[in-house]
Order: C-alpha cells, then sequence, then structure tokens
C-alpha cells in the first residue's frame, strides 16, 4: 500500500466514526448542531453575517456512508460561514512587507495590512490546486484565490474539518469549470460532512496527529525501498548485458563455428556486394588497439568494429515544409523511444527511389545522434508500414550472418554506453557517424549469439516480474 493510501485509509475511517471509539458520556451531534445554529442565528441579528436562503435538507440519497448514532449529516454552510476576502494585486505585494499574503496554495508574499487576525481554515479556490486545504498565520491578509471556512461555534471543528478536506476536498463535485477550475460559495455551502460529537471530533483530530508521524515514516521507508527496487533492477538488468557480452552468460561449445570464420564469411560477402556495385565501399576503419579492448573474451570471439559487420546511416535531411499526410512515414529522433514508435504527430514525404537507403526495415536498429535524448536506441522487430529515418536518426542494417538481437544487446550493454556518454557529453548532445561505425563489438560464434539472446530474453522477463505492482 502506498503511503498516501495509507493516510486516505486513516481519514476514511476517521469521518466514519471507526477511528477512535465512541463515548456515552459525550454531548451528541444533534445537540451541538443546535447550539451552531443558535449561534449562527445570534450573528446575523447583530449584522456579522449575512442571512442566506435556506439550504435543502439532505436526502437519504445523498448519504454516502453510515455513520454513529450520535453523529450528524450536516452541510458545511450550517455550521460555517464560507467566503473569499479582497484580493490585492500582485504589484503591491512586497517582501518588505509585515504580513503574509495567503494565495492560491500558500505563502504568496507580505503585505503591510492584515485582514484576518486569528488562524483560518483555508480552501483553495481557484487554479489548477483548486480544493487544496491550508491554515493561515495570525495575523495574515487571505488573497481572493482562497476561500475562507470559519465555523460559527467551536473553532475547534476547524481542525476536524482540515481532515475531511484533505480526503474530500479535491472531488469533483465540489470543483466547476473546465479552463480554470473554481471552487463557489453555493456549492461549498452544500457539501456534506458527517459531523461526530465536539469532544470525539478532538480524540479523531489528536489520533490522526499521533498516526502522521508513523505515516511519514511509513512513506520514507516505502521510497527508500522503491528506490532500492528500481536500482536493483537496473543493475541486474545492466549485469546481465555486460554477462552476456564477454561470455559469462552462456556455456561456449567447442563445435561452434569460430567467429573469425564468420567474420571472414561476411567480409567476403560485402566486397562481393562492392564489386557487384549493390553496396558502397566505406573507407576502412581503424584497426582494434589493444587500449580499446574493455575486457577478455572467449578464445572463440573476436573483437570487431560493427561499420565491418552492418551498413549505418544516419537519415535522410527532409524538409519539415514538404512533410505531407500521405506517403512514406518519417521517423524522426522525436517518433520513438526504448519501448518502440509513437504514433502522435505522424508526419509523411512521397516516397523516391532516392530514400531506399533511408528505409527501416524489419531487425533494424535505429539510434538518436543529437539532442536531450541522445544515445537512446530502438530494436524495430516488425514495423506496420514502411518506414524511412530522418536526418541524425542513424540506422543500423546488421550483415547477414549475424543475429542482430546480439547485436542489439551489445549496444545496450555498459561498455557501449560508457562510451556513448563520454562522446555526448563532450559534444554537447551530439555522436557522429564514425563513433557508431567505431563501437568494438564483441562478437561471438553464430550459435551462440542466438543462445545469448535466447538466455537474455529469459532472464529480463525474471526482471519485470520483480516490478514492484504497487499492492
Amino acid at each position: 500500500m502506498k503511503a498516501q493510501d495509507l493516510k486516505n485509509s486513516i481519514l476514511q475511517l476517521a469521518i466514519q466514526g471507526k477511528l477512535v471509539p465512541q463515548d456515552p458520556n459525550d454531548e451528541p451531534a444533534d445537540v451541538l448542531y443546535e447550539k451552531i445554529q443558535s449561534e449562527k442565528q445570534k450573528l446575523i441579528k447583530e449584522g456579522k453575517i449575512k442571512k442566506d436562503k435556506p439550504l435543502p435538507p439532505i436526502s437519504d440519497d445523498e448519504i454516502p456512508f453510515e455513520i454513529p448514532s450520535t453523529w450528524k449529516w450536516v452541510r458545511l454552510g450550517e455550521i460555517c460561514n464560507s467566503y473569499q476576502p479582497q484580493t490585492i494585486p500582485t504589484s503591491m505585494l512586497d517582501e518588505t512587507g509585515r504580513y503574509y499574503v495567503y494565495g492560491a496554495n500558500g505563502i504568496i508574499g507580505k503585505y503591510n495590512k492584515y485582514n484576518h487576525e486569528e488562524t483560518e481554515l483555508l480552501i483553495t479556490c481557484r487554479g489548477a490546486t483548486c480544493g487544496t486545504v491550508n491554515f493561515s498565520k495570525p495575523f495574515s491578509w487571505i488573497n481572493g484565490n482562497a476561500m475562507v471556512v470559519k465555523p460559527f461555534l467551536n473553532k475547534e471543528i476547524i481542525y476536524y474539518l482540515a481532515k475531511y478536506f484533505e480526503l474530500k476536498g479535491r472531488t469533483p463535485s465540489l470543483i466547476s469549470g473546465t479552463a480554470q477550475p473554481q471552487i463557489v460559495q453555493k456549492i461549498l455551502n452544500l457539501f456534506l460532512i458527517p459531523l461526530p460529537p465536539l469532544a470525539e471530533q478532538k480524540r479523531i483530530v489528536a489520533k490522526i496527529e499521533e498516526l502522521e508521524p508513523l505515516v511519514k515514516q511509513y512513506d520514507k521507508a516505502e521510497t527508500e525501498l522503491s528506490n532500492l527496487n528500481e536500482s536493483f533492477l537496473e543493475q541486474l538488468k545492466k549485469s546481465i548485458l555486460q554477462y552476456a557480452i564477454q561470455g559469462k552468460l552462456v556455456p561456449q561449445d567447442l563445435n561452434d563455428e569460430p567467429a573469425d570464420i564468420l567474420y571472414e564469411k561476411i567480409q567476403s560477402e560485402k566486397q562481393k556486394l562492392i564489386k557487384e556495385g549493390k553496396i558502397k565501399k566505406d573507407k576502412p576503419l581503424p584497426p582494434i588497439t589493444d587500449d580499446e579492448i574493455p575486457f577478455e573474451i572467449p578464445s572463440t570471439w573476436k573483437w570487431v568494429r560493427l561499420g565491418y559487420i552492418s551498413s549505418i546511416n544516419g537519415g535522410f535531411a527532409f524538409k519539415s515544409t514538404h512533410y505531407q499526410d500521405t506517403g512514406i512515414r518519417v521517423i524522426r529522433i522525436s517518433d520513438f523511444d526504448e519501448n518502440g514508435f509513437k504514433n502522435n504527430k505522424i508526419v509523411r514525404y512521397k516516397y523516391t527511389e532516392d530514400l531506399k537507403q533511408y528505409l527501416i526495415e524489419q531487425n533494424n536498429i535505429i539510434m538518436a545522434m543529437t539532442g536531450g535524448t541522445v544515445g537512446k536506441s530502438y530494436f524495430v522487430l516488425n514495423s506496420m508500414e514502411p518506414l524511412v529515418s530522418n536526418q541524425r536518426v542513424a540506422t543500423i542494417k546488421i550483415n547477414t550472418g549475424i543475429c542482430p538481437e546480439y547485436i542489439n544487446i551489445v549496444i545496450l550493454a555498459p561498455v557501449i554506453q560508457k562510451l556513448i556518454q563520454i562522446s555526448k557529453n563532450s559534444t554537447n548532445d551530439n555522436i557522429s557517424m564514425d563513433l557508431i561505425n567505431n563501437f568494438i563489438i564483441p562478437l561471438p560464434p553464430l550459435a551462440e549469439q542466438k543462445r545469448i539472446v535466447a538466455k537474455v530474453n529469459e532472464l529480463m522477463q525474471y526482471c519485470d516480474k520483480l516490478v514492484p505492482t504497487g499492492n
């Protein structure tokens, strides 16, 4: 259970008369109610408050739950006077002022005058925080964005009411308006209150205040546990990926064809395609030095550069003014994340053969090369329609003979992610095509690549089951 849910449960028990025991010696709420009505009439007669038109009686259909026999359902306007004070312009607020000014959700400044001598119960009545409960300090100015709720009798009631509104005050039944949510006095006066005897109100408030530190401790422990779970799962997943690319996740099989032979086959096929004019000849990549190698790999594996086992492009420089409602879908950096493609604000472009090399196909890996999410990548299992990559969206197309899911594991593993972070931090959130082509890849035999992918998928499913449900 979340800490807020626990707090709400305590408040719910409180307003149902289930948090503290009833005392038959308490003066019933009926008697308290009559005293409040007498005080209200007295204040009207003295001209201190206005006489409002009578509130409608409470029907059985309105009552949401049963309350103890010594309690009474009342409307807020029957036991409290609520009103909006005068608003002063923001330009009149002064940090050197003597008195605090209360606005939408707490103190908003200072002013040299006050309009309330005593502590008041406030309910925010305008804006996004509409319905928030607060207390003002003595001698303060309360602005018109806050509704003052003032009991006619027994000021102790306000502490019970504050707890009640903390649970119920932000319900849609109180708030009207869409563009500018607000609480109006007419609606607030109709609001139902389960009124306990005064002595029980005091016991309820005391019990809640006794439990609140425990709820805070629970909240702290829950947050720490949640952070621990998140960091543990994150580290666990990173460890799985790291073990996978170090050859420590699945056993080696001496019968597997070594990666050296696989690599030579790929290079022979690549030279054949270049000779046939099907692909362009890229400039040679530098040899891998001992200083670059971050860890040892099994003898049947081989360190290679990504550019030698894949074809990589950085997307086409589409003009946004030429986007249209029909045509092939264009994938920009904002159109994907680690979980897949985003289907809001889709843009399209008229397809021509010039765009063929920028097609995003099944088993490709796309990566953001610039911006706040630089380095994010997505493995394209499949796409519902043809796609092309926009400028600064790298598309990594793995050569035939290599398991593309394994290369995706390498890219997600800490060794490549560290390279990306170092590069983006030194180049203002940018990574280059040279960096991506020069990624060093620990290449296992093809059969082992497939075993690694199967084991990683299995373990990641277990990890996902460890995610807390919040119940």
